[in-house]
């Protein structure tokens, strides 16, 4: 018997996002998480909260011109899709950019989201378009930054926990998907004991039980691997070289990376993992909150 029509694992953005979503075409949904309610939102709570839309008000404004064939073009010189394994990645990435020049900000504005006047231009790149890097500015920062992004994600999940049609289940850490006839159809794994020592702050891993829960559908939504610097090595590309004898970590030691091979061992596909992002800039925190805590610096103009 089934649980849910659907099981989201990770209750980050993405996570939060999907659950929301399903909720709205009518399904019930279980979201399992292993850390406490403390850290519903994962990483994006800590992020700048720059959002990529194509023509917007905001360049109009500042008098950018803007287009999605633009857009397209900048997407392609930095992403290459130059693999067999690039098929799906560049169908989705063609969509994203339709997206982002469509509906997606009338969408967050419709549910309370607000941005900046002046869209900013991170991974800038020339004014020709013609290589890496996006050539006019597409980084639109939200009020309130990455919690101003999360909120209205978070807010809407509440309001469908209160009518039942969504359940969050934290603590309840994913170990293997479970299959049958071929088919991914549930999710079992470890009940860790309660533990609340902050946002982004390690917690206890120590088990207290086992869970297993059934759905039609599972969606994967957690697969960084900014706090576990093995898989970052394993994962650096020859191309550069050897990795740094030392790293920080801009993301909280929960962003494991622990999931992939998980959902790898059920018979996903994995592409491009030499292909991450990491920015270079910062400095350690003199009060860490995550085990090599490091701050992002951002430059002034220049």
């Amino acid at each position: 018997m089934a649980d849910a029509d659907a099981i989201v694992v990770g209750a980050g953005l993405a996570g939060l996002v999907a659950a929301t979503e399903l909720t709205g075409a009518g399904r019930r949904v279980v979201v399992v998480e292993q850390e406490s309610r403390t850290n519903l939102g994962g990483q994006a709570f800590w992020s700048f909260g720059g959002l990529f839309f194509v023509d917007s008000p905001e360049q109009r404004r500042m008098g950018v011109k803007d287009s999605v064939e633009l857009a397209w073009q900048d997407w392609l010189g930095t992403a290459g899709f130059d693999r067999p394994e690039d098929h799906w990645p560049g169908l989705w990435a063609r969509a994203y950019v339709d997206f982002a020049a469509g509906e997606k900000r009338a969408w967050l504005h419709e549910q309370g989201m607000r941005w900046l006047p002046n869209p900013g231009w991170p991974e800038r790149g020339g004014y020709l378009a013609d290589g890496h890097g996006n050539s006019v500015p597409r980084f639109h920062v939200t009020w309130g930054t990455g919690p101003g992004v999360m909120e209205p994600f978070a807010r809407r999940v509440s309001e469908h926990v209160a009518t039942g049609r969504v359940t969050v289940r934290h603590r309840h850490q994913v170990d293997a998907l479970t299959v049958t006839g071929g088919t991914v159809d549930g999710v079992r794994g470890t009940l860790l004991e309660p533990s609340t020592p902050g946002r982004g702050v390690s917690s206890s891993r120590t088990a207290v039980g086992d869970f297993e829960l059934h759905a039609q559908a599972v969606v994967v939504t957690s697969g960084g691997i900014g706090g576990n610097h093995d898989l970052v090595k394993a994962a650096w590309p020859d191309r550069l070289g050897a990795y740094p004898e030392g790293m920080l970590t801009g993301v909280p030691a929960q962003v494991d990376g622990r999931m992939l091979a998980i959902t790898e061992s059920a018979g996903a596909s994995i592409v491009n993992r030499d292909r991450m992002w990491h920015y270079t800039e910062g400095v350690a925190n003199w009060d860490p909150i995550w085990p090599g805590h490091g701050i992002r610096i951002l430059p002034g103009p220049s």
